[in-house]
């Protein structure tokens, strides 16, 4: 297995939920966890818990929907620590409604964070990679990239476009020693489901910790394995048969 020891891993959305499960499963084993979101207050707050626990962890200022702002944040982390080992496209946002109702506005947000950021985030960082000869792209993708219900369609489309550019990126980048790998999380306990759906059995979902250890077993593979795409999803949720 290879050692995440001070490797430098920028997660996006990683306030809480998913994102900070993400940020101390990598911690935890030695690598230099940069948590980036767009509330920084809770950002800070997650960084200071890691921090808390001995482990190394920055809080980063990010809306992932503003090229400008990724770029010089990017700049402020090779500043500080000179290159970018790891890239987990984390950050995600959904709106329920069937699509008679689905007003524009908000389909475009939901493609600007789920999957235009994830493209920018990767086209700015992958020739970094590459010119290291190493690095590795995650990419938090859903059952919804492979199956679809009611009234998600902006969820659907952008989730099979992180499929689809996540296989791709897996392509560009393996030639370079770079990989890439999609995580297809099923429902997990966090504010995502919870915060917008009171009514849901927190029992038919999976702990994030679950797929934070599962991102974590992917970057750790040899140097001569990458797994391009796997699945994790609980044992009794029905977005998966």
């Amino acid at each position: 297995m290879e050692t995440l020891r001070g490797k430098v891993a920028l997660v996006t959305g990683g306030a809480r939920g998913l994102g900070v499960a993400i940020g101390e499963a990598l911690a935890e084993v030695g690598a230099i966890v940069i948590l980036a979101d767009i509330r920084i207050d809770l950002a800070e707050q997650a960084a200071k818990n890691l921090q808390a626990k001995g482990m190394e962890a920055i809080a980063l200022s990010l809306d992932i929907t503003n090229e400008q702002q990724i770029e010089s944040a990017i700049q402020k982390i090779l500043d500080q620590h000179g290159k970018v080992d790891i890239l987990v496209n984390n950050a995600g946002t959904d709106v329920t409604l069937p699509v008679e109702e689905l007003s524009i506005e908000d389909w475009d947000r939901v493609m600007n964070v789920n999957l235009r950021a994830p493209f920018i985030l990767s086209k700015f960082i992958l020739p970094l990679m590459k010119q290291q000869g190493s690095g590795h792209i995650v990419n938090i993708a859903s059952t919804a990239a492979k199956r679809a219900w009611a009234n998600a369609s902006a969820y659907h489309a952008s989730k099979w476009g992180l499929m689809g550019l996540s296989h791709t990126l897996h392509v560009e980048g393996r030639p370079h020693g770079v990989k890439v790998t999609a995580v297809v999380a099923g429902g997990m306990r966090t504010p995502f489901l919870l915060d917008r759906f009171p009514d849901i059995d927190p029992a038919v979902l999976q702990d994030p910790k679950n797929v934070a250890d599962t991102v974590r077993y992917v970057l750790m593979q040899p140097s001569e394995t990458v797994i391009p795409e796997v699945m994790v999803i609980p044992m009794r949720e029905t977005s998966w048969p």
